[in-house]
């Protein structure tokens, strides 16, 4: 089983980031969990949820000690990474995480600038989207494929297929940029 938390400020998209990743394996045939946790503001409080998937029962949703960690912020980065578990993978976006990224010896911090990128592919609104699919390249138990397809289903499901070609996009984007 693998265990994500996602985090950030409230209108970065962190929670649509981990539901992509609970969709994509459920839409693989696995068992999946997404749970939510925000403050009461809308935008710029904090948000983050804790994805879990795979193929065996989930006893227990809750955040535990997960293998990776999707910081979209620096307060973010600062609260999650001493939960992280040995061995497993911090993906920073380095557009609002600075300082010092190598706070521990025994994870693998990667650093990624979702926002540029989201600029430069014209997609500012797609930061989200691009560290989902940089997400699920580390974790490395979903293709490229899989993960448009999973994402596509998901926001088919919501209504909101209009966005299909840019979401497309940013998910390229934060998938090849790994």
């Amino acid at each position: 089983m693998r265990e994500i938390v996602y985090a950030g400020f409230g209108g970065q998209g962190v929670l649509t980031s981990g539901l992509v990743m609970s969709q994509v394996a459920v839409f693989k045939g696995q068992n999946a969990t997404w749970v939510p946790s925000y403050g009461s503001a809308m935008r710029g409080g904090t948000a983050n949820c804790t994805v879990k998937y795979g193929k065996d029962t989930i006893y227990n949703p809750a955040q535990e000690e997960p293998d990776f960690l999707l910081a979209m912020n620096g307060p973010s980065f600062d609260a999650f990474h001493s939960i992280v578990k040995p061995g497993g993978i911090i993906l920073a976006n380095t557009d609002m995480v600075t300082g010092n990224l190598n706070v521990r010896d025994d994870v693998t911090v990667c650093g990624l600038a979702c926002n540029t990128l989201a600029h430069e592919i014209g997609q500012p609104r797609g930061a989200n989207i691009i560290a989902a699919a940089a997400i699920i390249k580390l974790a490395g138990d979903f293709s490229m494929e899989d993960g448009i397809q999973g994402m596509n289903d998901m926001f088919r499901k919501k209504g909101k297929q209009k966005f299909e070609a840019a979401n497309m996009k940013a998910f390229e984007c934060g998938y090849n940029a790994v």
